[in-house]
């Protein structure tokens, strides 16, 4: 057990060390503030699915502090130090340390792509629950406006939270696909050679949500008012022709791609239907 837990504590500092360096790759930055990472959750959300939400929770504990210490000049934003303490542990403490709770599908669901997927859900929901407590009652006053501060902390932390957790399931689905998290030691799940259709179809489906994430992060990166923060449907205005050529050349690219992926891998299936019918109409 002593062994098992040194493993863990190994393991899991590897991780955390891993979602430390995600959350500083930011695919996104809001103009008025928040960003999208590279799926910066995910290492957490992967401790808890492995060793339970008791190590997930430390974990996120340990993650939050850290985004904190990255996150240390936001403090001089506010001035009493309750509010700083509020700022502490809503924004970052706690808003990271319930994506811990993320594993708790690893025993309901027998699927582990499912198990993540959903847990990486619930991760960001509560994290984003933290954020917009944060932003309606620390930040009200200061650079959230007094008046229906919770609508407003609802729009501002959506803004970068959707996307955050589009990358985010995506990521975890993928990942999941590829690695056995539920061994030992994470272990890469083989495929045999009649499975080369499901490894094409899933290229395919990985173009697909490829692009479908760039065209998020393209949207998203206008409904965020500058000015304001606001959550502002008008900003879809801002967008370029530039920007709507770029989204539709690679959505389209994409699909086309992943189209003739699919009917290459039926046409592969058929064939090695009818090699396996052969022997047997002789």
């Amino acid at each position: 057990m002593k062994t098992s837990n040194t493993k863990k504590l190994v393991e899991s500092s590897i991780f955390i060390a891993m979602a430390a360096v995600l959350s500083v790759i930011k695919i996104l930055d809001m103009p008025y503030g928040g960003s999208v990472t590279f799926a910066s959750m995910l290492p957490i959300v992967i401790i808890s699915y492995r060793h339970g939400i008791g190590w997930g929770v430390a974990s996120g504990a340990v993650y939050g502090i850290i985004q904190q210490l990255l996150g240390l000049k936001n403090l001089s934003y506010v001035s009493s130090w309750q509010s700083i303490l509020a700022v502490i542990f809503l924004d970052y403490i706690l808003a990271f340390t319930v994506v811990g709770l993320a594993g708790a599908f690893r025993k309901s669901i027998k699927s582990q792509n499912a198990a993540l997927v959903i847990g990486s859900f619930l991760a960001s929901i509560l994290r984003y629950v933290f954020h917009v407590i944060a932003g309606a009652t620390v930040w009200a006053g200061l650079y959230i406006p007094t008046k229906a501060a919770l609508v407003y902390s609802l729009g501002y932390n959506a803004t970068y939270m959707i996307p955050e957790t589009i990358v985010l399931l995506i990521s975890a689905y993928y990942v999941g696909s590829m690695l056995d998290f539920r061994t030992d030691q994470p272990m890469r799940i083989s495929f045999d050679t009649k499975s080369e259709g499901k490894i094409l179809r899933f290229f395919g489906w990985f173009l697909i949500a490829g692009a479908f994430v760039f065209d998020i992060l393209t949207v998203f990166g206008k409904l965020q008012n500058a000015e304001s923060g606001e959550f502002d449907f008008s900003g879809l205005a801002g967008i370029s022709k530039y920007n709507i050529i770029t989204m539709c050349v690679v959505s389209a690219l994409a699909l086309i791609v992943a189209c003739i992926i699919f009917v290459y891998s039926a046409r592969k299936k058929n064939n090695a239907k009818a090699d396996d019918k052969e022997p047997a109409a002789k």
